[in-house]
């Protein structure tokens, strides 16, 4: 398994590209960081929408040709295969949401197994169609089949967006590591927002992150 590339995959909306923005910046504390958009499938919530912080932060960001467009065009750009390249450092992959967002990823497949890779699993207790640790692991081999790669570890990102409480994760806790037993993966961490942090360290197994993914209706609001 290879540390230096990491790949998220999960359902829609189950908070994948938040995740990744959380990850990248914590990566590029130790060193250089590229954040590959794979979402060409959604054109809502890509990781390509956060261009200008990841800028700021020195974060390299590889797009699909047509990212910030309403076009659903299945189009790689040609810098992919820069992530292949010995001085690469650290990779982080936002893939499509479900089996579809991940055929692109089963286009990379034969490159990605020889190189190694994490692939990290989220999921999201409150999210339609994964709310049973069945449905999610049913979920996770569309995903797998469509990718050609296998899935390494389980990220419990349940949540509520603001409405989320310390309660909300207690009660998707069980689910978390249900799904992960189920599917014979470790269940690598939980995550925990913040606001609900309020500045308090994150206990054990949880892991702390930032809400950088707003929705149009906020931004306009503030």
């Amino acid at each position: 398994m290879n540390q230096n590339l990491t790949i998220l995959c999960g359902h829609y909306g189950c908070g994948k590209t938040n995740l990744a923005l959380n990850l990248a910046l914590k990566k590029k504390e130790k060193g250089a960081v590229t954040l590959v958009d794979l979402d060409i499938v959604n054109p809502y919530f890509r990781s390509s929408d956060y261009r200008a912080l990841l800028a700021r932060q020195g974060i390299g960001l590889i797009a699909p040709v047509f990212a910030g467009t309403t076009l659903d065009t299945p189009t790689l750009p040609p810098e992919i295969h820069s992530i292949f390249a010995p001085n690469a450092g650290q990779v982080i992959i936002d893939a499509g949401g479900d089996d579809a967002g991940a055929l692109a990823l089963g286009g990379l497949s034969p490159r990605l197994a020889p190189r190694g890779y994490e692939m990290l699993y989220v999921v999201n207790r409150y999210r339609a169609l994964s709310q049973s640790p069945e449905e999610a692991l049913a979920l996770l081999r569309e995903i797998e089949a469509a990718s050609r790669l296998k899935a390494t570890g389980i990220v419990n990102n349940s949540h509520l967006g603001l409405e989320t409480r310390w309660e909300d994760l207690a009660a998707a806790q069980g689910f978390g590591e249900e799904t992960a037993r189920l599917a014979g993966l470790p269940l690598l961490f939980s995550t925990v927002p913040d606001f609900v942090l309020k500045g308090a360290p994150a206990p054990k197994g949880f892991v702390e992150i930032r809400r950088h993914v707003t929705f149009a209706w906020e931004e306009q609001e503030g």
